[in-house]
């Protein structure tokens, strides 16, 4: 007589519920959060509104995405708000030059060009500090955290930069089908670092130096290039967000451009689901990570919340979001 196999055991419920949470954790804080506006915030519902939101979600998203990168591969990126804030003052100098002032056309494409290779500046220097120098990832970048912005403020003087340049602008204002062009933006960023993290050998590289440096090394990959790579990378959307920003306002603000970024792009990857210890590159993650720290700070302001308190709201939903990258090791 044959002994029938038992049903393997169910898990606790409690347990249940705790893999439920993790995997679906974002999702189910964004739908509260909506649902939450829809019914309490006035005018959540409006169009205006609706745009004013994916203006702001579409730059948190574009540099967290560069962030999810540097994080997979176990690091960290403390600069970008000076990148940005440096990007975005050479745009406007740039208009007020002869080139700009004599070849407006040219001079558009110099003003998205030259701040970007400024930008990609910021990510070899910054990489090659982790990669080649072997500078911890938080002092390397810190570095440019506090000198970057510095530089766009002497370059500008410390004052309001204001240009008029249509073109420019519709960087920042552009609508294509309605929608605000950098959520389009943001969105084709999206699927090309999501299809270089799945299907090139870039992106398995960048997940198996988070996963074990160590390994990946003696397995023969180019950990340094792939390090290198993702800083400038990080640096350079950075750097397009920074333009993003300008291109908004019309004016570049050295002093306030990116200011705090690098807090929203953190929480965004980590709320995403990027672990900090490396490893995972969810860029669609970062996105919905992007969606839940904006709708937080403005249901807030929305609601009379002083924009202190958005701040704890913001380490708050970190710390939570750690808590539950702890819960899945055990």
């Amino acid at each position: 007589m044959m002994v029938q196999d038992l049903p393997a055991a169910r898990p606790p419920r409690r347990a249940q519920w705790r893999k439920l949470a993790r995997g679906n954790g974002g999702v189910a804080a964004l739908i509260a959060l909506l649902v939450f506006n829809a019914l309490v915030t006035p005018n959540f519902l409006q169009l205006q509104t609706l745009f004013v939101n994916i203006s702001q979600v579409a730059t948190i998203a574009i540099v967290a995405m560069g962030m999810t990168l540097v994080i997979a591969t176990g690091g960290i990126d403390l600069s970008v708000g000076a990148v940005m804030a440096l990007a975005g003052a050479l745009a406007p100098l740039i208009f007020q030059s002869a080139l700009g002032t004599a070849y407006p056309g040219l001079g558009v494409a110099a003003a998205i060009v030259l701040p970007l290779l400024a930008a990609v500046a910021c990510g070899l220097f910054n990489g090659v500090m982790v990669a080649v120098l072997r500078v911890q990832p938080i002092i390397a970048t810190l570095i440019l955290f506090i000198s970057g912005r510095g530089i766009a403020q002497v370059l500008t003087n410390g004052n309001l930069q204001t240009f008029k340049n249509p073109a420019f602008s519709y960087l920042g204002t552009g609508k294509i089908l309605g929608l605000p062009f950098q959520g389009w933006l943001a969105l084709a960023i999206a699927v090309a670092l999501f299809w270089v993290v799945t299907r090139t050998l870039f992106g398995r590289y960048v997940l198996a130096i988070g996963g074990n440096e160590r390994a990946a090394h003696l397995a023969g990959g180019p950990v340094r290039r792939v390090k290198i790579g993702v800083y400038v990378i990080c640096a350079a959307l950075a750097g397009l967000a920074g333009l993003i920003v300008v291109a908004i306002n019309s004016a570049s603000d050295a002093a306030r451009n990116g200011n705090l970024m690098e807090l929203d792009a953190i929480a965004a990857a980590v709320v995403g689901g990027a672990l900090l210890q490396g490893g995972r590159a969810p860029v669609f993650g970062a996105i919905l990570g992007a969606l839940i720290i904006q709708l937080v700070k403005y249901t807030l302001l929305a609601n009379g919340v002083e924009d202190e308190v958005a701040l704890i709201a913001k380490a708050a939903i970190i710390l939570a979001a750690v808590y539950v990258q702890q819960t899945r090791k055990e």
